[in-house]
Order: structure tokens, then C-alpha cells, then sequence
């Protein structure tokens, strides 16, 4: 049994199915947007619903709120909590930030391409080795 963090965006349609197909598979999953029970991940919209017109001093100022605060610490624990990260693409910064901490840490990273026709590809998921899968069942195959 792996302990796995995904990575995503809100926006992916895939990474609820990823998750509970992990936790089908046996496995530990830390799910953003349910981090635990009563909890629904942390959101911009929570500190302000004006958050899109933030100015940057407005965004350095909002990193210290301690929502974002609470929001950081409870992901970056699972992160370091996890044995491997599954990113599910298509996502954006952050889960990719969060890749690349996991291959910095010597972590496993699995990247997930649901949809190979719509991913542009990257180059620099070379860092995480052979990571690249398109099932759900060589993203299983893939975790050791």
C-alpha cells in the first residue's frame, strides 16, 4: 500500500476518478479538495470572492492570511506524508510545483494523461523518469 499525493487543478474533470480508483487499489490518497472529513480543500474565494482582481501586493499580502496558511500546511504535510505523487493532467503552477518538489525529494511521480490528444507534451517530466502513463491501469502497474 502506497501513500500517494494527487496533484490536479479544481478544474480536472479525471482526478476524482483517480482518487477513488487509488483508494480502490488499496492505497493511501490525499485528495485536495477533501483533505478530511468536514473539510473541502482550501479556495482563493475563502479569503476574498474579488481574489481573480488581486493586485500583486494584494497577492503577497493574501500568502499570509491564515487561511492560505492552513491551506499550504495541510498540502505540504501530505506531501511529505507521500510516498509518490500522481499528477493528473491537464493542471496548472501548483500541482506542477508539486511535481517537482516530489522529484526533488526523490519522491516517485506518475503523470497521468488521460487524454494524450489534448496534453501539449513536456519535457521536463523526463525528471520524474519513466513516469508518463495514459490508463489508470499503468498508473497502478507504474506505482511501486
Amino acid at each position: 500500500m502506497t501513500k500517494i499525493y494527487v496533484a490536479s487543478s479544481w478544474r480536472n474533470e479525471y482526478q476524482d476518478i483517480v482518487v477513488a480508483t487509488l483508494r480502490a487499489a488499496k492505497h493511501n490518497v490525499y485528495d485536495f479538495k477533501n483533505p478530511k472529513p468536514g473539510d473541502n480543500g482550501f479556495a482563493w474565494r475563502a479569503i476574498e470572492p474579488d481574489w481573480e482582481h488581486w493586485s500583486t501586493p494584494a497577492y503577497r499580502k493574501a500568502l499570509q492570511h491564515p487561511v492560505a496558511q492552513a491551506g499550504f500546511a495541510s498540502d505540504f504535510d501530505a506531501m511529505k506524508w507521500a510516498d509518490a505523487c500522481v499528477l493528473v493532467l491537464p493542471c496548472g503552477r501548483s500541482a506542477h510545483l508539486e511535481a517537482g518538489w516530489f522529484t526533488g525529494a526523490g519522491k516517485q511521480l506518475v503523470v497521468y494523461v488521460p487524454v494524450p490528444e489534448r496534453i501539449e507534451p513536456e519535457l521536463m517530466y523526463l525528471l520524474g523518469g519513466d513516469c508518463v502513463r495514459d490508463s489508470l491501469h499503468d498508473v497502478l502497474g507504474a506505482l511501486r
